[in-house]
């Protein structure tokens, strides 16, 4: 495992920093069904602490994830190091619903994003990205983001993963809409790969290999971009183009954790297109 740290000012962090970084702190999330089949979506860590600084690792996903999970447990897939290089896939129950029905998380008001704080293992806890590193409401327009950039993204298409320890499949793709600015008129962007079911909730996210040109304003850091929300259907048929909701949104669903329970654990997320 990797401890994501800000990296100093004036060096720039190894494209490997936030690639494998981020594998590892991304997770399966599943819900056995009746019928024996699974209900499966993404999530992340997010390295969180609370106001007073005490540390707080929080798991973020789409919202509609874990509103499709009717029971109160859901697993969480994570993995074990074992001697010789060896990994285990370690699945354990977290709570995401009282027995009446209530939500242990908490919904972004008005986007399908999901987060809760989890108790994770060491390893885990320890690969959280920090906070700083979801993109802002100016990083796009500070780092010219703009159509044709590839975004990486991890995810479990169909419920399968990279291997037997439940590592995420990483793709890649490109921006395929424009205007993407400003967040608060365009809150998604369109992604040019193909998304399937168990995708959902997977971080996008920017390395420095991936430039249009080498002129264009980079950060001194990778940055998670945004989270995939779904695909684009049209009739019923994919189009290959997922939905992707901007970074800050997650950070303002993040901030409602610090507020009092009558203004975060009602919240719905509207049903409208991201």
């Amino acid at each position: 495992m990797f401890d994501l740290l800000p990296p100093p000012q004036d060096v720039a962090a190894p494209t490997w920093d936030l690639t494998v970084g981020l594998i590892n702190a991304t997770v399966q999330i599943d819900q056995p069904n009746d019928d024996g089949t699974r209900r499966v979506g993404t999530g992340f860590l997010i390295d969180a602490p609370r106001p007073d600084g005490q540390p707080r690792t929080v798991l973020v996903t789409a919202a509609h994830v874990l509103d499709g999970m009717a029971k109160p447990e859901a697993r969480i897939g994570w993995r074990v190091q074992m001697p010789e290089g060896r990994w285990r896939f370690a699945p354990e129950p977290v709570r995401i619903r009282s027995e009446e029905g209530q939500a242990a998380w908490t919904r972004h008001p008005e986007r399908d994003i999901a987060v809760m704080e989890v108790s994770a293992p060491p390893a885990f806890a320890r690969a959280a990205i920090p906070l700083d590193w979801l993109a802002d409401r100016e990083a796009f327009e500070r780092w010219q983001v703009g159509p044709g950039d590839e975004m990486l993204t991890l995810g479990y298409p169909h419920g399968y993963s990279a291997n037997t320890a439940g590592f995420a499949i990483l793709k890649t793709g490109r921006i395929a809409s424009w205007p993407l600015t400003p967040v608060d008129a365009f809150p998604s962007f369109l992604l040019d790969f193909a998304v399937f079911p168990g995708n959902s909730g997977g971080p996008v996210f920017w390395v420095p290999s991936a430039r249009r040109t080498s002129a264009t304003a980079a950060p001194d850091h990778p940055y998670i971009a945004g989270i995939l929300a779904q695909e684009m259907r049209v009739r019923g048929e994919s189009t290959g183009i997922g939905f992707v909701l901007h970074s800050a949104y997650i950070r303002e669903a993040v901030a409602l954790l610090d507020q009092p329970a009558s203004t975060s654990a009602d919240i719905r997320s509207s049903n409208a297109p991201p």
